[in-house]
């Protein structure tokens, strides 16, 4: 689709060519997002693929090696890892996950270097160059160069909102600096009868916020009252084991001058995670030192994103880490590491 004026969309087929139009008192835009290009580095998906590439390998690679230590690179690099893949991990920066609470962040390098993966942190690629025997690369890791050799290259640098051809122009939509459509609270653009949602708007690039934000404009297009809490919204990466965080890490915390008070607890010390065979990582409350109000969770561990449910559902109603505390959990879960976390914010944890 194109937009032709602030209530006419035309269709467009393969070719780019309309085929006719579409009349409408309220649009709503939802392009998404596609791979971001990394200069210098053509995408074949062939050699070098990037994130829908990575699906579609017919054999497992015996060595991948992937250019960026994110989350997309991360979840796609364990997955041919476990598969029986060599995985090299490119990661531009000295910390991984650095958006990631720091405790999380090293323990899960630790983890997943543990399991295989060749993370090397301060590395980038130089020079690339793919021919008929696979993919030679020259990447740089702090001032040392080196040479790689592997079956294929993931570029999983990020992702970039999704407005090419959508007309932006023809009616004077407004964009930020980074191609993101601009828009308030309640996702409307700068023309009022326009709303747009999701990876081509501010915020996470995750499909449950796009359609939260999806399910809000629909409420307000109906003349109710729609809402997203952007601060609630739950993160995962679907490694093994599993990430998952809400709300402020403790770097946030120091940075913003917040007094806090921290309970951990490890999943080695919980039973159920030892009848699953799955004792690696640990569950992180951060609390509000003045009123115990729970300001941020962080799991590492086994069905994360599952656990994390739990502690959104707590900051959406303002819950304190004692109010987790004092909730029964059932016996044997992985929750239990969840109410030990809380008992250990105020330093009363019992089966450790």
């Amino acid at each position: 689709g194109e937009l032709a004026s602030q209530q006419q969309i035309n269709v467009l087929n393969t070719h780019g060519h309309a085929e006719h139009s579409l009349q409408a008192s309220h649009i709503i835009i939802a392009t998404g997002s596609v791979p971001a290009a990394v200069s210098g580095i053509p995408v074949d998906q062939e050699s070098v693929v990037d994130s829908t590439g990575a699906l579609a390998f017919e054999q497992v690679p015996e060595h991948l090696v992937v250019i960026g230590g994110g989350v997309i690179g991360l979840e796609l690099g364990s997955v041919w890892h476990r598969l029986g893949a060599k995985v090299t991990v490119l990661n531009r920066g000295e910390q991984f996950l650095s958006k990631l609470d720091g405790d999380i962040g090293q323990e899960a390098y630790k983890l997943l270097s543990k399991q295989g993966l060749d993370i090397r942190l301060g590395s980038k690629p130089l020079e690339i160059k793919a021919g008929k025997s696979g993919v030679n690369l020259k990447i740089q890791t702090g001032d040392t160069e080196q040479t790689l050799k592997a079956d294929k290259v993931l570029v999983a640098t990020g992702r970039r909102p999704c407005t090419e051809r959508l007309g932006v122009e023809n009616i004077g939509l407004k964009l930020d600096n980074n191609g993101f459509i601009l828009v308030d609270d309640l996702c409307r653009t700068n023309i009022p009868n326009i709303f747009a949602i999701g990876d081509v708007v501010r915020g996470p690039m995750l499909a449950h916020k796009a359609s939260e934000e999806g399910i809000a404009v629909a409420e307000t297009i109906a003349g109710q009252q729609g809402h997203v809490n952007y601060k609630t919204i739950p993160w995962v990466i679907y490694t093994w084991p599993e990430i998952a965080w809400v709300g402020k890490t403790e770097e946030q915390l120091k940075q913003e001058k917040i007094e806090y008070r921290i309970g951990k607890f490890p999943f080695k010390a919980n039973g159920r995670a030892h009848a699953m065979g799955a004792t690696d990582g640990f569950v992180k409350i951060l609390a509000d030192a003045s009123n115990d109000r729970i300001l941020g969770a962080h799991i590492i561990g086994p069905m994360a994103s599952e656990l994390i449910s739990e502690f959104v559902v707590a900051m959406e109603y303002s819950a304190s880490a004692e109010d987790i505390a004092r909730i029964v959990h059932a016996h044997p879960t992985l929750t239990e590491a969840l109410h030990e976390a809380a008992l250990a914010v105020d330093r009363r944890t019992i089966h450790l």
